[in-house]
């Protein structure tokens, strides 16, 4: 494998990294999300999206390389007191200091290669470095690579759920949560 690395984000990095996350959602929300919703994904609008994190956060954007090239990227952040709320939508007791990993993708060609793995140590520490004590993700139910990969990772299901609507299909979501250091041994 060529060196691989984790980075913060650059505004260059935007075009790419939107190309990347389109990519990605299609090829591996292929079967959770509608077709339609699929084809519809708009990189301009991915764009936008990053090119505003970037700039104003208050999430911070990683970006995992390979050799030279944007393999993968991680939104995380403080997360809203409404994203870490207990089922019943009272406040956690710590809802000051979580994380939410809002985005962690690596496109598939890249994959197994830890680039995951160094994506969410990065956020992590820049999350404690910020005074945050733990983190959660959303991961759909039936994305089980993903829910997997965060359970290797010490993340677990705390039991909250939420169901979305994507394209008029719901798409269910488990909430995992855990400690932002991570042993990537």
């Amino acid at each position: 494998m060529a060196d691989a690395a984790v980075r913060p984000a650059a505004p260059e990095d935007v075009d790419e990294l939107a190309r990347l996350q389109v990519s990605t959602w299609q090829t591996g929300f292929e079967g959770l999300l509608p077709p339609d919703v699929l084809a519809g994904l708009d990189p301009a609008a991915a764009a936008a999206q990053l090119r505003q994190v970037i700039a104003q956060g208050p999430a911070l954007v990683h970006v995992a390389t390979e050799g030279p090239w944007p393999v993968g990227f991680c939104v995380a952040g403080p997360s809203p007191e409404s994203e870490s709320a207990a089922a019943n939508d009272l406040p956690a007791p710590d809802a000051g200091t979580v994380a939410l990993v809002g985005t962690l993708l690596v496109e598939p060609r890249w994959g197994r290669r830890g680039h995951g793995g160094r994506l969410l140590a990065a956020a992590g520490a820049a999350a404690a470095d910020a005074g945050l004590t733990r983190g959660i993700c959303w991961v759909p139910e039936r994305n089980a690579a993903l829910v997997g990969f965060f359970r290797r990772a010490g993340w677990t299901p705390d039991g909250v759920v939420r169901t979305l609507d994507a394209g008029g299909q719901p798409l269910r979501e488990l909430r995992v949560t855990g400690a932002l250091a991570f042993d990537l041994v």
